[in-house]
């Protein structure tokens, strides 16, 4: 059974993708939008009004499909990294409801030019291919309810246990997501396995089920790492009271957790960093992203 706090959460990548969304002034062309094995486009999220995408070169990179085996899974994933290098510090990019597309591979591809392993995991791989689906509930009903918190993190783990064997180094990892892969931010940073995160609109709250037991404001004060939340002021899928609750759960807890903060971009909604939807605001988008980047550095994620 779908929760009704999940269907909120996906009515919220939903919205954004509506013709009308929040985005910049004169964003009216319509994109033609890739797809490569891995990195497709869902139909159900291709924007009638859009920003272009960002293009980010793999000149320079080792980037494309890997895989990598969990309890005798193999768990499809993207990954970018400088070419020929080794040493290198991890991010993990965690997907939204639609799987890793391009918008995730080209995420990707920007940590990788900066001097990062950029990994992406297909978290959805055991349950099917969102990037299939045309119908916004058929893909919650059929996939993403059906996703449970602890594969997701042995994913992870894996993650970047294949990181490290293939250039990472793991001492210095962190872990980025968006929307559905916000909220894995916040649960992830309190295994003790990434040295910060940065959680784009991740829901914060929401009712216990099987799959998803706890949510970021349950274990916000176990946090074994500092998390910077970006959110949207508009976001109407994360009412900023929530924000305010786990503000208030993060100043009771461990020392990672009263250094985690929160920006809120007034003018923002939902996943104003996704530059393939009409969501999209490029000065929100552009200063979260430098302000992540300065997070990880300031976090030894660098």
């Amino acid at each position: 059974m779908t929760s009704l706090d999940s269907r909120s959460d996906l009515q919220a990548d939903f919205d954004s993708l509506r013709p009308g969304a929040s985005t910049e002034q004169g964003a009216t062309r319509r994109t033609a939008l890739k797809a490569a094995l891995g990195v497709g486009y869902a139909a159900a999220v291709l924007p009638v009004t859009a920003q272009t995408v960002i293009k980010t070169s793999a000149d320079g990179l080792k980037a494309g499909p890997v895989s990598f085996k969990v309890n005798g899974f193999d768990v499809p994933a993207y990954m970018a990294a400088p070419a020929g290098k080794t040493g290198l510090p991890v991010i993990l990019v965690i997907q939204e409801i639609f799987g890793v597309h391009e918008y995730i591979a080209d995420t990707c591809r920007r940590f990788a030019k900066l001097g990062y392993l950029a990994i992406a995991p297909e978290m959805f791989a055991r349950q099917g291919d969102p990037k299939g689906y045309t119908d916004i509930p058929k893909l919650q009903a059929d996939i993403v309810s059906k996703v449970p918190d602890a594969q997701v993190m042995a994913d992870l783990d894996g993650a970047l246990q294949f990181a490290a064997a293939n250039g990472g180094d793991v001492s210095k990892a962190g872990i980025t997501g968006f929307c559905w892969g916000g909220r894995i931010t916040w649960l992830y940073a309190a295994t003790g396995k990434v040295k910060a995160g940065v959680a784009w609109y991740g829901r914060l709250v929401g009712t216990a089920s099987p799959t998803t037991p706890t949510h970021p404001v349950d274990i916000a004060a176990a946090l074994k790492a500092p998390v910077l939340g970006l959110y949207g002021g508009k976001d109407q899928g994360i009412p900023l009271d929530t924000v305010d609750k786990m503000k208030a759960a993060l100043a009771t807890g461990t020392a990672a957790a009263k250094a985690s903060t929160f920006v809120v971009y007034p003018e923002a909604g939902h996943a104003f960093h996704a530059d393939y939807r009409p969501s999209y605001i490029v000065g929100p988008a552009d200063d979260g992203w430098n302000r992540a980047l300065a997070w990880f550095k300031a976090n030894g994620v660098a």
